[in-house]
């Protein structure tokens, strides 16, 4: 067995099911054990290094496809490059601008959720989570398509 097809596979398969860890399993724990703030504070704490070990597992994936160039090539390589825009879009657009806006809320729990600074925070947070579950569509994607 040559090594890069397994290198392709790790990295797709810990990219997807980190990002599905993170998204279904951790986040929602986080969420249940802490109140909003202090579960917000520890998930924005995460979400730069979630997003690096994206751009990491997406990169070394790219990579090992381009020197396999393997069946289904094309349609992959489309995927793939998708899920990678749309991880650097969340790591570089995204993530910072919430993070901003963040901090100008005082508090999730009583900051109204029609204050101007709490809708553009939910409305990144729409486009982060779409991003976000297209990453993980992708990934399955990929798995399905070796």
């Amino acid at each position: 067995m040559q090594i890069l097809p397994v290198i392709y596979r790790l990295a797709i398969a810990f990219w997807a099911g980190g990002a599905a860890l993170f998204t279904f399993v951790l986040t929602p724990i986080i969420f249940k054990a802490n109140d909003r703030d202090t579960a917000g504070k520890i998930v924005g704490t995460l979400f730069p290094g979630y997003f690096k070990w994206g751009l990491a597992c997406g990169i070394v994936a790219l990579a090992s496809l381009l020197l396999i160039r393997g069946k289904n090539f094309t349609p992959v390589l489309v995927v793939l490059i998708l899920m990678l825009s749309l991880t650097a879009f969340q790591a570089f657009s995204i993530e910072p601008r919430a993070a901003a806006i963040k901090k100008e809320i005082p508090s999730f729990v009583t900051t109204p959720k029609e204050h101007p600074k709490r809708r553009e925070f939910s409305r990144l947070h729409a486009i982060s989570a779409v991003c976000n579950l297209t990453v993980i569509g992708g990934g399955i994607l990929l798995i399905v398509l070796l």
